[in-house]
């Protein structure tokens, strides 16, 4: 049974780490309504322009002569899966839950033949990703330094796939994020990148008439590497306003679960006092007695 002391020295402890929690939970609050207003803010962009382009796809399809990033290369057997993730813990589940549905996809296809290749952003990632499916790892992309993720972020890994998509260097790529529903609710997602595979546009309008000039694959051909930076940015942002969701989740437990452990510790610790102060008082009236 531990001392009086060493129930002290802990239940001091566990009051610092309660105040790191609340800190922690308060930062990741003040952060989580900038990202969750950048996260909102692009959703209306991004279905926009997927509409178009989804509008654009659908006139010219995929025959001969379309845009390699709308029709492909032709075969489905080499897949690169971007895994984008947070550089940081602390945040419950939301690293885990990306990496886990990325592994299930890896191994769903490694089973049948496929041969897949790994790209992470953010280092738990890379670290989870290297970790079970090391020999399947091509590359990783350094944000460390970005404090707040913007465009030119999601340009930078956009070239890095773009770049081996021209090389040859795979044919199918997905990116795997967590879109944001709520503080507590995360949900782990993915989509298909290369080749571009928008949905069909809604019927809202199904009676205009659209004349483009140039023509529509002109148009695919200068837009689509643009699609694929606007996915890698809004996959970003969705993870941004995910992470600090998770995280405030998380440090709120900790904190309420900080604060029982005082409680039981405290109570501890004063029946232990009673119980010293109780010998102590028995050994007092056993030696008066004896006199």
């Amino acid at each position: 049974m531990p001392n009086l002391k060493d129930l002290k020295n802990r239940i001091a402890s566990v009051k610092s780490t309660r105040k790191i929690t609340k800190a922690m939970q308060m930062v990741a609050a003040a952060k989580l309504r900038r990202a969750q207003e950048a996260a909102e803010a692009a959703r209306p962009y991004t279905t926009r322009f997927n509409a178009v382009m989804g509008r654009l796809a659908s006139s010219v399809g995929k025959a001969e002569g379309a845009p390699r990033l709308l029709s492909g290369t032709g075969a489905d057997q080499t897949y690169l899966l971007v895994v984008l993730t947070a550089e940081r813990g602390l945040c419950g589940g939301f690293n885990a839950n990306i990496a886990k549905l990325a592994k299930q996809e890896a191994t769903k296809l490694i089973a049948e033949g496929k041969t897949v290749k790994i790209l992470t952003v953010g280092k738990k990632g890379r670290d989870s990703m290297r970790r079970d499916y090391g020999r399947y790892f091509v590359h990783h992309v350094d944000i460390t330094e970005v404090k707040r993720i913007g465009y030119a972020d999601a340009q930078g890994v956009a070239t890095e796939v773009l770049n081996r998509f021209d090389a040859g260097d795979f044919d199918v790529a997905k990116i795997y994020f967590s879109e944001f529903e709520n503080v507590v609710t995360q949900i782990p997602t993915a989509q298909q990148i290369i080749p571009a595979d928008f949905d069909a546009p809604e019927d809202d309008d199904a009676d205009a008439f659209y004349d483009y000039e140039p023509d529509e694959a002109a148009i695919l051909a200068d837009l689509l590497p643009r699609g694929v930076a606007t996915a890698i940015f809004a996959a970003l942002l969705e993870n941004g306003a995910s992470e600090q969701g998770a995280r405030m989740s998380a440090m709120d437990n900790a904190t309420r679960n900080a604060g029982e452990m005082i409680d039981k510790l405290t109570i501890q610790y004063n029946r232990s006092r009673q119980a010293v102060i109780t010998n102590e008082l028995i050994e007092i009236i056993s030696g008066a007695e004896a006199l």
